[in-house]
């Protein structure tokens, strides 16, 4: 995909309305911004912007499925500079919380939230382990930790209905691997639609194996 057909592809595959691309587009600007201050994004991701950040964190939302669509909530592990979490928030209103433990990343994320007006976000400031325990419809992840142990450190957020979204890069299926035995659920390896050698981990009715 290239630049100039990520917008295209925000409107037709997502029903992106003019509008909510020009909130995108501000959001490019403010991270575009803060990164003179802070190592947000590398330098070089920034003329891909739309592919490597938006698009890439939008196109999640085609992997929760028709039956899906009435999810009340969204935690989003490690948000960093906004991926895939303000890009969602901008784009559904059902409430999305952001697991962050970066203080100067937590300002911005703060910042955008309130500038943009996304008044559904909350920013749990901290380490995931010390995060009182929720229910999770949907548990999203872009290079948060590897699967062993973001599925140990987030499996009391979800129940067997969540949907866990995690954008793997070129590690996907060695990851689903390393899992052995450990762990069970429907695990699905979807293609990026950002780049050919990158994965998306969908998983649903996620446990841990029972010893026998």
């Amino acid at each position: 995909m290239t630049e100039d057909e990520a917008v295209p592809w925000l409107i037709e595959n997502l029903s992106v309305s003019r509008e909510t691309i020009e909130k995108l587009d501000a959001f490019r600007s403010m991270v575009v911004a803060a990164n003179l201050q802070q190592n947000l994004v590398s330098a070089g991701s920034l003329d891909h912007f739309w592919v490597r950040h938006i698009v890439d964190s939008a196109q999640l939302l085609l992997h929760l499925g028709s039956r899906d669509g009435g999810i009340q909530n969204w935690l989003d592990l490690g948000t960093g500079a906004g991926f895939p979490g303000i890009v969602i928030a901008i784009l559904q209103n059902n409430p999305i919380t952001f697991v962050e433990s970066r203080r100067r990343r937590i300002d911005f994320l703060s910042d955008s939230a309130q500038s943009l007006d996304l008044p559904h976000v909350t920013i749990q400031g901290g380490r995931l382990e010390l995060m009182k325990t929720a229910l999770f419809g949907v548990i999203s992840a872009r290079a948060f930790a590897p699967l062993p142990k973001l599925l140990d450190l987030a499996h009391r957020f979800s129940t067997n209905e969540t949907v866990w979204l995690l954008p793997k890069g070129k590690t996907g299926r060695e990851e689903l691997e390393s899992l052995g035995k450990s762990w069970q659920g429907t695990f699905h390896v979807k293609h990026s639609v950002t780049d050919d050698e990158a994965a998306i981990l969908v998983a649903r009715n996620v446990q841990r194996a029972k010893r026998r």
